[in-house]
């Protein structure tokens, strides 16, 4: 059983990269889906909705898109620090992202996350079809998601922790225990319990009273 539990946000969190736009640039839509993100970053647009907008653009890639965007995913310096602590000390690192398990999966699992959870693209006959399927991962999921893993783990919410940087992130982020800004836009700034201005995801650890 761990002793605590760390979910963080994925684009622009876990890694530097925004996946949508990794993959709308394959498509040719990079502009307009760089528009949506940031809208939706700051909480300007629904998030369901701009996601389904995004996705749209992507209609007729082939499945092959995910092995090209691949080598362009950056981890944020200190995510190995990170979970190696955390890891350490008994608790759990996960993450819940409304990017897609696609692309999501192998960066998790290669990071030895404990738990992950993402949306998934429609994909048939191998091409995508500008569609989704089942769950989406919004704000509620997120949080939905930080409660579900808690319960599973025995852990109370006051020892859960929500790193995040958006608009996303923000009901998740007020569910748990600590709720950590990383390089947060506006509106989570201004709500976080704690920022993280430098992009070094082992600051985390001595806000566990694990390090420094």
């Amino acid at each position: 059983m761990a002793r605590f539990l760390v979910v963080l946000d994925v684009d622009s969190t876990l890694i530097e990269n925004e996946v949508i736009e990794l993959l709308a640039s394959e498509a040719g839509s990079l502009a307009l889906v760089e528009d949506i993100t940031l809208q939706a970053m700051n909480g300007e647009l629904d998030f369901e909705a701009s996601l389904r907008s995004r996705v749209a653009t992507l209609k007729g890639l082939p499945e092959s898109v995910f092995e090209d965007v691949a080598p362009a995913i950056a981890v944020t310096t200190g995510v190995p620090e990170m979970v190696a602590g955390i890891h350490a000390a008994g608790g759990w690192a996960t993450v819940v992202s409304g990017g897609f398990h696609e692309v999501l999966d192998p960066v998790a699992a290669q990071l030895g996350l404990d738990r992950w959870r993402a949306n998934r693209l429609e994909i048939v006959d191998g091409v995508l079809t500008g569609g989704l399927v089942g769950p989406i991962i919004d704000a509620q999921a997120k949080a939905d998601t930080l409660r579900e893993w808690a319960l599973e783990l025995g852990v109370p919410l006051t020892q859960t922790v929500a790193v995040g940087d958006g608009a996303n992130d923000l009901t998740m982020m007020a569910l748990a225990g600590l709720s950590v800004g990383f390089d947060a836009k506006a509106p989570v700034r201004d709500l976080a319990n704690v920022l993280i201005d430098e992009r070094d995801l082992s600051l985390v650890l001595p806000l566990l009273g694990l390090r420094g």
